[in-house]
């Protein structure tokens, strides 16, 4: 075989380290190392020389360590057989991975088992090219990418698991919210496996996890998000399930033939004991049959607050004791829309204090200087006593003080929240001229 005169390798971006092919060489030999390589040479299976970028010519100057194991003499080309190994020292930061197969996880939410993939991306760089091919490589050959995945596979998908679950128990989110959160796992998950990479050689520089996701086929994850549309459609039309499960009982009863009465406690009874609930159910059911076997023409209206089925017009519900909402309400909430009753003085629903208005009651903000509906002048408060008084009052009833405000130039009368005097123009707001 030749003895080889020049050594040099121009390799992929996805090839971490390259075996050249041929071992036999000179002490003349030149050996060229590219700006992003290292050249490692090994002999008898133990890893001598390093060699950064550059040229370098394998004499005994530049092979001390080879030189003391084989005593090359000096000049000449005397041959010697020696394996030469380049590593590469780019920064690799598209390195994809992912999960093979689906990791069981259960969601702490709703309480059942669904399948969930991981992808992603991470940044790696070789730092320590004699750790990384004495404990990493081996006698392969070519080291790539796919070599590099498949070593570490099983570390990123044990601790992609225990991650995992943990974030799923300890934050109390469902499986489908999970992607919220990713960002702050790729940082927590770097910090648990960089010590593994540093231990072959290898710089974990970044770790992202793009997806977490479930397939759409599998019958559990089928289940959970027919649920959860049917839940969606239930509270945008403003009601619950057990809800529905009356009014579905009630439309089956008016259909059936014979007594109503006879009908409905038939179908409570029978739909309380299928379900584990009869008792309740069967209760619920009675009160239900009793109200409308005093006259089936009696019309239903649903508490609010519970559910519970009353009678329309009433002022309280039978069940939980609740006011009905719809009754005495005069207008809602300026702030949230829940109806208001007269006499109320804050929302029961945000809390909002009620300002209501003296001739129509619609409530308005804190400070308004007349009504948002009627435009009716609204209570004002004393400058001198803080006595409310009428929108229409020229003097405190209390004190007695001047509730007339007068325009600063022209003395002109003005009302409470007018920006321009109506005489002069007078800027009343910020004591400028006018208009």
């Amino acid at each position: 075989m030749a003895i080889i005169d020049v050594i040099k390798y121009d390799g992929t971006p996805d090839v971490f380290a390259w075996k050249h092919p041929e071992t036999e060489m000179g002490t003349w030999t030149q050996l060229i190392v590219n700006q992003s390589q290292e050249a490692i040479l090994f002999k008898d299976g133990r890893a001598l020389d390093l060699f950064g970028p550059g040229r370098h010519t394998l004499s005994t100057a530049n092979i001390p360590i080879l030189n003391n194991i084989i005593n090359l003499p000096f000049g000449g080309k005397s041959p010697f057989a020696a394996e030469v190994w380049y590593i590469n020292k780019v920064s690799a930061l598209d390195v994809k991975w992912g999960t093979p197969n689906s990791i069981q996880v259960q969601d702490p939410k709703y309480n059942i088992i669904i399948p969930v993939r991981a992808f992603g991306q991470m940044g790696l760089r070789i730092t320590d090219s004699r750790k990384f091919l004495v404990k990493l490589v081996g006698t392969l050959p070519v080291f790539n990418e796919t070599n590099l995945i498949n070593y570490f596979r099983g570390l990123i998908i044990m601790n992609m698991n225990s991650m995992l679950t943990s974030y799923l128990v300890h934050k109390k989110i469902s499986v489908l919210e999970i992607n919220a959160f990713i960002n702050e796992m790729s940082g927590h998950f770097t910090e648990i496996i960089k010590s593994a990479f540093e231990e072959y050689g290898i710089q974990l520089i970044n770790f992202y996890i793009h997806s977490i996701n479930h397939p759409d086929d599998d019958p559990s994850v089928k289940r959970l998000r027919e649920a959860l549309a049917r839940k969606a459609e239930m509270d945008i039309i403003g009601f619950n399930y057990q809800q529905e499960r009356s009014f579905d009982t009630l439309e089956g009863a008016a259909k059936n033939e014979g007594s109503m009465q006879s009908g409905l406690m038939g179908a409570g009874l029978g739909m309380g004991m299928g379900l584990g609930m009869g008792g309740p159910f069967a209760s619920a059911m009675s009160q239900l049959s009793q109200v409308m076997s005093t006259s089936e023409s009696v019309e239903l209206q649903s508490c609010g607050n519970c559910g519970h089925m009353n009678s329309k017009g009433s002022s309280y519900c039978a069940k939980c004791g609740k006011a009905m909402v719809s009754q005495g309400a005069v207008n809602g909430c300026n702030s949230c829309g829940h109806p208001l009753q007269s006499g109320t003085k804050f929302c029961p629903n945000c809390g909002d204090p009620y300002n209501a208005c003296p001739k129509c009651g619609a409530d308005n903000p804190l400070g308004s200087s007349q009504c948002v509906k009627c435009s009716e002048p609204m209570p004002r408060p004393c400058p001198n006593c803080s006595h409310l008084n009428t929108g229409n009052t020229k003097f405190c009833g209390n004190c007695g003080s001047s509730l007339v405000l007068n325009c600063g130039q022209c003395q002109h009368e003005v009302k409470p929240g007018q920006k321009f005097c109506l005489n002069c123009g007078y800027n009343l707001q910020q004591g400028g001229g006018g208009a």
